[in-house]
């Protein structure tokens, strides 16, 4: 989403995308998903070894980014994703990690971000319902206070890894408004339901908390203004993800309208396609370009963050599914075929198009930040 402009940046760049091509190539991932494995452990602490979890954590706490710009760097990281649809747990991994060395005392879950720096702990954030949208905020599992901590309680749904992990941040209502609480899965009380999803490896769980019982330190604090920027960086990742997944569909699909022929001429001169391609191409630039801005405005932690990242998540979403759509038209019968590589990109963008918001609910969520600004008094 960034210029690769430095040497280091180059070398980080150019491993990871080495590393994708080698390890989790497409055929890679119909292994998993014949196998019904959604990734391997020992893969992502090779993956981890590269430095990916390390890209939001300070240095003070073991980590450190390529550029200094650790939400530009793990965005490029997303982008790179995009291009094999690797599997792995990097939004849940990251979205963790963003809520727990933001939190009120970062050093108190200094182990806890070790380990996940590391590759050895999995964690996902627990923040999604039945039967509801997106309403982070709004959360219907409850947190009550005990002598010794909190008393968990309630059904969360949709979490990414969430069989596969160690750790659950969870979203719940207190008494004095939303908290966020570390809770072990193996934690008794702990019911974990996998879910499938429409991708070929991204699982996700129904998680039930009855009378899940923790101690003080397991709520992280600093809340609300955390859950906006955790959803931020969340968003934006997928759209950096689905920008890798659009640039590489539309390469293939203008490579096979050069080399497809129809009556002795390309497929790629006639008029008409020409026009398609044009606006694909458009819309694939848009997507980049709203990509980055949001990027650049949740790094520098700008006040136009949270419109920023709704904004992208809104057009990206919109247009992707679009836009693959229309290169699998361009491939024809065979572009519907199970052993052709569109759907597997296809199913990737259509899930991200609900997770994390749709574009109906961050066209309204556009709608009301930017009312709000109206609204606001402004100075002389």
């Amino acid at each position: 989403m960034t210029a690769v402009d430095s040497p280091e940046k180059i070398l980080f760049a150019s491993t990871t995308q080495a590393f994708l091509q080698k390890e989790v190539p497409l055929s890679r991932v119909r292994e998993l998903h014949a196998q019904g494995v959604s990734f391997e452990p020992a893969w992502w602490r090779r993956a981890a070894e590269l430095g990916w979890t390390a890209l939001l954590v300070p240095e003070e706490l073991g980590g450190g980014s390529v550029s200094g710009d650790g939400v530009a760097d793990l965005a490029m990281v997303a982008e790179q994703l995009g291009k094999t649809v690797a599997p792995g747990p990097l939004y849940p991994v990251s979205t963790v990690l963003a809520g727990l060395v933001d939190s009120a005392d970062p050093r108190s879950h200094e182990k806890t971000i070790e380990s996940l720096i590391a590759g050895e702990t999995v964690a996902a954030w627990a923040v999604y319902e039945p039967r509801q949208g997106w309403a982070p905020h709004e959360p219907s599992v409850t947190a009550t206070a005990t002598d010794s901590g909190y008393r968990i309680d309630g059904v969360k749904d949709r979490v990414e890894a969430g069989a596969h992990s160690d750790l659950l941040l969870v979203v719940a209502r207190t008494g004095d408004g939303v908290g966020q609480f570390l809770v072990p899965t193996d934690a008794p009380g702990v019911r974990i339901e996998p879910q499938q999803s429409i991708d070929l490896v991204k699982q996700y769980a129904r998680v039930h908390f009855d009378g899940v019982v923790t101690d003080g330190g397991a709520a992280i604090g600093g809340a609300a203004g955390l859950i906006d920027r955790q959803s931020q960086i969340a968003q934006v990742l997928q759209c950096a993800e689905v920008v890798g997944i659009l640039q590489t569909v539309f390469d293939f699909t203008v490579a096979w309208a050069l080399d497809r022929h129809s009556f002795g001429r390309p497929l790629a001169s006639y008029q008409a396609l020409k026009h398609r391609f044009a606006d694909m191409k458009m819309w694939l630039e848009a997507c980049r370009a709203t990509t980055a801005a949001a990027v650049a405005a949740i790094s520098a932690r700008s006040p136009a963050a949270a419109l920023s990242s709704s904004i992208a998540k809104s057009y990206v979403g919109e247009m992707a599914t679009d836009i693959i759509q229309g290169c699998v038209q361009m491939h024809g019968g065979i572009g519907v075929t199970w052993e052709h590589d569109l759907h597997v990109y296809l199913r990737r963008a259509a899930l991200y198009r609900s997770i994390f918001g749709t574009p109906e609910e961050h066209n309204l969520r556009v709608y009301q930040l930017q009312d709000a600004g109206q609204r606001a008094p402004r100075s002389a």
